[in-house]
């Protein structure tokens, strides 16, 4: 029997450069998506995957991250008194309940292995999940669940993965394949973003992973990689030369790279032409600029 995934750590200490000036004042994890921050699509594709408790790295100018999962009294009360009676248990029904969510700051930008590093404390001695909200998945079964499944399956450390062209592997970590069933690929090692011509696979890693707490202990001796930054994927294939297993996912559904503006934007167009209050008109507007 595996042990259940009850932790997830979600990295949102991310500057948002690509954004500016959109994300001067504001995190871009906040950055809506139709009527909802990308967090919280992320947050709730966690829930729905039987999480219980969720942990944020943040950084400075994140307040917004934590005000956003925290009651709004004023709001409630206005809500209340203009009978907004269905808006306001919308809201009350995403609010997560008291002692699941807990901040940690990374004070330096030094790489998501660093800032998943940030979280051990709160990870303890468990195997947990890391979501990276950049990365929206529109899945009919949650992505992360799909994961949940498979990780009961295989043990070891998991990540989601999508095949790319080869010219795009140097954007990404890269999966070493030693079998594919077509649903799980088991690696033999990950390397972080390698030049297309030394790349042992197109199979990639997006922001997706189920790992095991052992890779805090790598993470701890702060060996830095590609960009000069403390890589996950260097810490997770020193997992791998340990002996644990690592399969990457090939997850049914549609991954957005909201960390870029045209994947952010088609975001927007995909789950509008989706929602049931805007769809509509929104392929209607559509219509006429093409």
């Amino acid at each position: 029997m595996r042990q259940r995934i009850r932790k997830a750590v979600f990295p949102v200490a991310g500057l948002g450069t690509r954004f500016l000036p959109a994300t001067k004042a504001m995190p871009k994890e906040m950055l809506p998506i139709v009527d909802k921050p990308l967090i919280h699509y992320a947050v709730e594709e966690a829930k729905a995957a039987g999480i219980e408790q969720f942990f944020f790295v943040t950084g400075r100018q994140k307040s917004a991250i934590d005000d956003h999962f925290d009651r709004a009294f004023e709001l409630e009360a206005n809500l209340r008194a203009r009978g907004k009676t269905e808006l306001l248990n919308e809201l009350e029904a995403r609010m997560p309940k008291p002692g699941q969510i807990a901040y940690t700051r990374q004070q330096m930008p030094l790489g998501l292995g660093h800032a998943v590093w940030c979280a051990r404390s709160l990870v303890g001695n468990e195997p947990f999940a890391v979501l990276l909200a950049d990365d929206l998945m529109v899945c009919e079964k949650p992505c992360l669940t799909q994961m949940v499944e498979a990780y009961h399956e295989t043990g070891g450390n998991l990540a989601a993965i999508i095949e790319v062209p080869r010219e795009q592997t140097n954007r990404y970590g890269v999966l070493d394949v030693v079998a594919d069933d077509g649903r799980l690929v088991q690696a033999k090692g990950v390397v972080e973003k390698p030049e297309p011509a030394a790349a042992p696979s197109t199979l990639t890693i997006i922001g997706r992973y189920i790992i095991q707490p052992r890779v805090f202990h790598h993470l701890s001796r702060g060996v830095r990689g590609s960009g000069g930054e403390i890589q996950l994927t260097d810490a997770l294939a020193e997992l791998i030369g340990e002996g644990q297993p690592f399969h990457g996912v090939r997850f049914e559904g549609r991954r957005f790279d909201c960390g870029d503006k045209l994947g952010f934007l088609e975001a927007s167009i995909a789950l509008g032409l989706a929602h049931p209050e805007v769809g509509a008109g929104l392929r209607r507007v559509l219509q006429s600029y093409v």
